[in-house]
């Protein structure tokens, strides 16, 4: 058990102060994240909306989300991270606070496309952070920093809203999340000074080496296997907690403690597991190529039982999969922008996520709504293999390509 322990905080030595701020802010920015699990659920319950009209407003979610990290991307590599990152903290938590006024169909659509613009120009800036503080052989471990400080407030904000909406109401959730970014925003104002970073690592980049993003072919297949990765692993944010609550008849704060599993599971075992796999030499493709098939496992179980446990299991495969594949797909796409290109080439990489929200939510809704969730499942098995195949396919080719000494 010490050694164990030993392992845990020995994975954290050497990351340098503003990596722990910025992963401090994240925390509380993620702690009020308890809007996007229920939203699909609060739509349908709440406001009535049938589940084709919330296919399209979670499409006007992935619109406004492929658009914030697009812009995202270019404000990172124009006026910085840092200014990025508050700017968007600051917009999206008044965005979070004023969505719960809109009543109408058409201004629910115009709201979430809106406030997810604002929430996701965060996303690219912190990538380049997460590059920008430290030696490049920690980029990966503050990936992995970033994303526990995402999933302990994750799992913090999931049982906190359900049992708010169970206690008081759902108004309540829009006012935490909001106000909780707008502190976050505030916290990083003050607390990691723009100059420090400047002088640490943030300079200035006039020469831009290699091609664009959308002329390099081999990134532009890792970005289809993202797209194709998670437009299933966006079920767990819309239609699987719909499933947890039709099929299953659970109340919104138990399905608030099953993702809480899913944050905790992260926030103990992630950043240990990371820095296993990288003594283990296990490549950054392969390692998202297993998370690829760990999240197709998860999925496909819910068809195979109607035992509550099976959803227990599928929330631990789903989460086994999102340890290993994603801080290491996230520091291969680094790896393969060149200097001088990372905003725009990891703001490509983060629209990957936004796309799957216009088309995964949409089209499962669809499904479910004509065909029921046994065929949902299937479909997203179906399309979780040809991913790995293709993950497997760029791993080849990387191997062989003279551009790139990683793969």
């Amino acid at each position: 058990m010490k050694q164990l322990y030993a392992n845990y905080v020995n994975s954290f030595k050497g990351l340098v102060p503003e990596i722990w701020i910025l992963s401090f802010v994240t925390f509380v920015n993620r702690a009020g994240a308890m809007v996007i699990p229920f939203l699909s659920i609060y739509l349908v319950s709440d406001k009535g909306f049938t589940l084709p009209q919330v296919g399209m407003i979670m499409t006007c979610y992935g619109v406004g989300s492929l658009l914030g990290n697009y812009i995202g991307g270019i404000l990172t590599d124009k006026i910085g991270f840092y200014k990025t990152i508050v700017l968007s903290l600051f917009f999206g938590g008044i965005g979070f606070i004023l969505l719960q006024f809109i009543g109408s169909y058409i201004g629910m659509c115009i709201g979430v496309f809106v406030l997810m613009f604002a929430v996701d120009v965060y996303r690219p800036g912190v990538f380049v952070a997460a590059d920008v503080y430290g030696d490049d052989k920690d980029t990966t471990r503050n990936i992995g920093l970033i994303r526990l400080a995402i999933n302990l407030g994750f799992s913090i904000g999931p049982v906190l809203g359900g049992l708010l909406i169970a206690k008081v109401s759902y108004n309540s959730i829009f006012w935490v999340d909001g106000i909780t970014c707008v502190i976050a925003s505030f916290i990083l104002l003050f607390g990691l000074k723009p100059k420090k970073a400047n002088k640490k690592k943030e300079k200035p980049i006039v020469i831009k080496e290699g091609v664009r993003p959308l002329k390099n072919n081999l990134f532009l297949l890792l970005f289809l296997i993202m797209l194709i990765n998670s437009i299933a692993f966006v079920q767990y944010f819309s239609t699987i907690p719909l499933f947890y609550k039709s099929e299953y008849g659970l109340t919104e704060d138990i399905i608030g403690w099953i993702m809480f599993l899913n944050g905790a599971m992260i926030v103990i075992l992630e950043m240990p597991l990371i820095s296993w796999l990288e003594r283990l030499k296990l490549s950054k493709t392969m390692a998202t190529f297993w998370g690829i098939i760990l999240l197709a496992f998860s999925i496909i179980i819910l068809n195979m039982s109607h035992w509550f446990g099976i959803l227990i299991i599928g929330m631990i495969l789903m989460t086994l999969g999102e340890m290993i594949g994603s801080p290491f797909a996230s520091a291969l796409a680094l790896d393969m922008a060149p200097k001088g290109r990372k905003g725009t080439y990891m703001g490509l990489f983060s629209m990957s996520f936004s796309f799957s929200h216009i088309i995964g939510h949409n089209a499962s809704m669809n499904i479910i709504d004509k065909y029921g969730f046994e065929t949902t499942w299937n479909v997203m098995f179906i399309i979780l293999i040809i991913a790995s195949f293709l993950t497997i396919y760029l791993f080849k080719r990387l191997k062989v390509s003279k551009d790139y000494n990683t793969y």
